[in-house]
């Protein structure tokens, strides 16, 4: 190593090894070599977190570029630049001078510049009688045409990162929308099974996701996820096989089937068959109660309910349809609206209903007008709980927290 090719920083700034090491490998450029600078600079912002380099930092070696005449970095000129803190500042956007020194240092300290110092710290360019520069004394470019190619590579790789993280986001979105459907049909059909619990256990796997999660989090999610989306089809495959075994695929389908007219997106209106099969049911005077669902569902759908039970909990059923008295008068549904509905949906299914229209009362004009027609709707077979519960936990997957 030459030492007398290392220049020290100009006043109290001290001298490190690795400020030598950037000297060192900017003197062992290859004459022939030139990169553009604009091109440089794009791949040194992709790569600015494996380079430790802040986003105000770039923004001064932006500016300093610009004060590089050429467009092309190249071994064969002179790669230091010499603007005043003052043509910097003006050139960064109006950064103030502390800043500039502070994003200065950091890009000396990254290995992307390197301090020629004058005798007196100041910078400049001294010319020959015809006007090409003889020596300047400023800022160096040459550690980062020298880490050209360590910096393109880098950018490359973190383009790459960027894309596999993005495949896998669009697939871990179309899996948990398999799961969350799956789960809704298997509602809707009556398939056995505990499906609270698995939908407790998928809103968990999501939950537990940062913000900003890295592939290998992005992975080990997904894998968990398919495997869940592998056995909620399983056992609908199970349930459709022992329907065509029994001869009557409509055989043991509920009759409810979901529509809701006022912003909830998830409800689908009965099909044909299975209204005429409602219309019998009703003639002859027997119409099947709607089934329940767990009070844990409900409270993990509508977590707003809670704090209008006793005491601000509710532990039961008999909470809850306390509480769904309190919000019918808050909501301005009439007594004769709510009794209805009682009637017809069951005095469980009214009360979950109930705190389903306080917990998107912001979508709803009318709750009272809504509840009559749900209910009108119920009775005619074309509405189900199910699938707006469903809804409200996809749009809530932390309820089950405050349920708790």
């Amino acid at each position: 190593m030459q030492v007398g090719s290392v220049t020290t920083p100009f006043g109290r700034r001290p001298m490190t090894l690795a400020m030598v090491a950037n000297q060192v490998l900017a003197q062992e450029i290859e004459p022939e070599k030139s990169v553009d600078k604009w091109k440089l600079y794009r791949a040194l912002c992709e790569a600015r977190s494996r380079l430790g380099v802040t986003d105000r930092a770039l923004a001064v070696m932006n500016a300093l570029l610009s004060f590089y005449p050429k467009n092309e970095l190249s071994a064969e000129g002179s790669l230091v630049v010499f603007p005043s803190n003052a043509q910097l500042s003006l050139r960064a956007h109006g950064m103030a001078e502390q800043t500039l020194r502070r994003h200065l240092a950091i890009l000396v300290e990254a290995g992307l510049l390197s301090r020629k110092d004058s005798a007196n710290g100041k910078r400049y360019a001294r010319r020959d009688r015809v006007g090409t520069i003889d020596e300047a004394f400023g800022f160096s470019l040459a550690p980062l045409l020298a880490r050209a190619d360590d910096i393109e590579r880098l950018a490359d790789e973190v383009i790459a990162e960027r894309l596999h993280i993005q495949r896998l986001r669009e697939r871990l979105t179309i899996c948990s929308r398999d799961v969350s459907k799956l789960i809704e049909t298997a509602l809707e059909e009556g398939v056995a099974g505990d499906w609270e619990t698995t939908h407790l256990h998928y809103s968990a796997l999501l939950a537990a996701l940062p913000r900003k999660p890295s592939a290998i989090e992005l992975t080990a999610a997904l894998g968990e996820i398919e495997v869940l989306r592998e056995e909620i089809a399983n056992r609908l495959e199970m349930q459709v096989n022992r329907r065509k075994m029994s001869g009557n695929p409509f055989q043991n389908e509920r009759h409810i089937q979901n529509s809701n007219p006022d912003s909830i997106p998830e409800s689908e209106p009965a099909s044909e068959k299975k209204q005429e099969e409602n219309s019998a049911i009703e003639r002859q005077g027997r119409r099947e109660p709607l089934k329940a669902f767990p009070l844990s569902m409900v409270l993990s759908a509508c977590p707003e309910i809670i704090m209008y039970g006793p005491g601000g909990a509710v532990s039961s059923w008999r909470d809850l349809m306390g509480a769904a008295v309190v919000v019918r008068s808050m909501l301005g549904v009439s007594p004769s609206a709510y009794q209805q509905a009682c009637e017809i949906l069951g005095p469980e299914n009214a009360a979950a209903v109930m705190a389903c229209i306080l917990e998107r009362g912001g979508q709803i004009n009318s709750a009272g007008g809504y509840l009559r027609d749900l209910t009108r709707r119920a009775e005619k077979g074309e509405f189900s709980l199910g699938p707006m519960l469903m809804a409200l936990m996809r749009a809530n997957p932390l309820g089950q927290r405050k349920a708790g």
